[in-house]
């Protein structure tokens, strides 16, 4: 039987999710995508840093444990240029399309890591990030929620300062407490989009409240679920 073709979506429909070292979202974003299909929508995933290759090139050069002599700024920028250049090239043209982008991190990241992690400021990344991305807000932001020391112990082994992961997974447990505190400050203000997930929980039950959300949003976009 020939496979029917996606729903487009009037604007298109773009869900981010967030939140710190082993939070979960990864096995989260496989059940968003696999609830999406199943009601015909024509679903991207992205990440970042990355998507397109210019910015999976400057991913390389963030993530490096051998970049770790980068400036905040710096890193900052980096991750603004790939943001821009996903948002250029994959996110903008896919929900001009009617179609559903699912982003692993998104400019919330920049916020919390960058403006609480590294301590440059919430407000100050805030307003870069608007010049990277501009209008291109999702329409809802999952922030999966648990305490660094959890989280990185999810990981493969992953330790703060413990020489494995990544870059930044390898920063120490003070820089992961302060991004946990930006990210939650941000949900406090934006409530409408940021919905908290308690990340401690099962993953059926994360799965389940946040597929709650997303129907939600299928209707209010006109989508029949």
């Amino acid at each position: 039987m020939a496979r029917s073709l996606p729903k487009p979506i009037a604007g298109g429909l773009f869900i981010s999710l967030e939140g710190g070292e082993g939070s979960g979202k990864s096995t989260l974003i496989r059940r968003i995508e696999a609830f999406l299909a199943s009601k015909g929508c024509d679903v991207l995933v992205t990440r970042e840093p990355g998507g397109p290759p210019i910015a999976e090139r400057i991913r390389e050069i963030l993530l490096d444990p051998a970049s770790r002599a980068m400036d905040p700024l710096t890193e900052l920028f980096l991750y603004l240029a790939s943001r821009r250049q996903n948002v250029v090239e994959r996110i903008r043209p896919h929900l001009a399309a009617g179609g559903v982008v699912i982003s692993d991190r998104y400019a919330d990241a920049s916020v919390a890591y960058q403006g609480g992690g590294r301590d440059l400021g919430l407000e100050r990344v805030d307003a870069l990030n608007r010049e990277a991305i501009g209008d291109c807000v999702p329409d809802l932001t999952f922030f999966l929620d648990i305490e660094p020391e959890r989280g990185l112990a999810r990981g493969p082994g992953l330790t703060p300062s413990g020489g494995r992961g990544d870059r930044i997974e390898q920063e120490d447990l003070a820089f992961h407490r302060r991004v946990r505190e930006a990210y939650r400050a941000w949900a406090r203000r934006h409530p409408g989009r940021i919905r908290v997930l308690d990340a401690r929980q099962s993953a059926e039950a994360v799965a389940e409240a946040a597929l709650a959300a997303v129907l939600d949003l299928l209707r209010a976009k006109g989508v029949e679920a």
